[in-house]
């Protein structure tokens, strides 16, 4: 979702030289942020079956994000740390500040003293803006490995390639044990969920995974290979849809073994199709403010319309097309209208 990087050479072995943006990764973040709108548009909560395999096949699009985020700095050789978080903070800044006028005018009792707003604040407790702080400690994550991994290589990649696999290793075992540890100790169903949606470790693997193969895999391997890829990502995603409709073990929305499967395989299927659509692009490269800024159309039109009334298909129609035609409309207004400075501060 974050909307500028740097980008080196397409050969993962050559680092440092920045060339102009990929628009194929930017269509691939068009795509995601897509599918995070999709996923918001849904209504709540998600009672028929239909409703639950839209909700599963859009999963991947946070995956989506950080996978690219991985695969970038595999190919530039470096994490410009604090430049990322800042691009994530000043925009964030902003939203929370919105959202929190907002909740408070549809909430009188609201709690505004100082300590609980500043848990709010760094919590993400505002609308669904958890994903900021999970990009922040996959950027922090990604930093740390590549500067461990430079006390042990000289001219190898070797040791790189190793902290991503333990990277990916361990996310996978918090992400499978997380949540059973958690009610062991008697910790509500509620805080649960809640750590789950921030467990930066599960979140780092795709981030990991993407760094991986931006250091070590042939795209042409991808290519020979993507029948079975695409093949295997289908699969998946009906065991994924399966464990969630028919709660069989972790049914979990995120943080699942099964919902990893789904969105690595997608992901690979995004890679290697490569996808170039000038139009997405130009979404994808304001993804940050469309998560940022969407939602407020979808909290109007759930607080203040009708749509809930009509039947469930027509309700995610009309949020979505809504949701998705304002908040680009706004993209493009606020690129078009307001000085750089000022557009990258609201995430444009």
């Amino acid at each position: 979702m974050i909307s500028s990087y740097d980008l080196s050479t397409p050969n993962p072995s050559i680092r440092g030289k920045e060339t102009g943006r990929d628009t194929s990764i930017d269509t691939m973040r068009g795509i995601a942020i897509l599918m995070v709108v999709g996923i918001h548009s849904l209504p709540q909560p998600l009672d028929p079956h239909w409703e639950t395999l839209v909700d599963a096949a859009l999963r991947p699009s946070v995956p989506i994000f950080l996978f690219v985020s991985g695969y970038l700095t595999a190919l530039s050789g470096r994490v410009p740390l604090w430049k990322r978080i800042k691009v994530v903070l000043i925009p964030y800044v902003f939203a929370f500040i919105a959202a929190y006028i907002y909740m408070a005018l549809h909430n009188p009792a609201m709690n505004h003293h100082i300590p609980v707003v500043i848990a709010r604040f760094a919590l993400a407790y505002a609308f669904v803006y958890y994903y900021v702080f999970v990009y922040i400690g996959c950027v922090i994550g990604l930093w740390i490995i590549m500067r461990v991994s430079r006390i042990f290589e000289k001219d190898s990649n070797q040791p790189l390639v190793i902290l991503l696999m333990l990277a990916i290793a361990i996310g996978l075992t918090v992400g499978s044990y997380l949540d059973p540890l958690m009610n062991h100790l008697g910790f509500p169903n509620s805080l649960v969920e809640e750590v789950r949606l921030r467990d930066i470790p599960f979140w780092l693997s795709f981030a990991s995974l993407g760094m991986l193969t931006g250091t070590s895999v042939d795209r042409a391997s991808f290519h020979h290979m993507r029948t079975l890829i695409a093949g295997t990502a289908v699969v998946a995603y009906l065991v994924y849809a399966a464990v969630r409709l028919f709660n069989v073990g972790d049914a979990a929305e995120y943080d699942s073994m099964a919902f990893f499967c789904y969105s690595a395989l997608f992901c690979f299927v995004l890679f290697d199709l490569r996808p170039n659509i000038s139009f997405l692009a130009m979404i994808g490269s304001g993804s940050y403010f469309i998560y940022l800024w969407h939602i407020f159309v979808v909290m109007i039109l759930r607080d203040h319309s009708s749509l809930h009334e009509f039947n469930a298909v027509a309700d995610f129609a009309a949020t979505y097309l809504a949701a998705t035609s304002i908040s680009i409309g706004a993209l493009f207004a606020i690129r078009f209208s307001l000085p750089p400075r000022f557009s990258r501060w609201l995430g444009a």
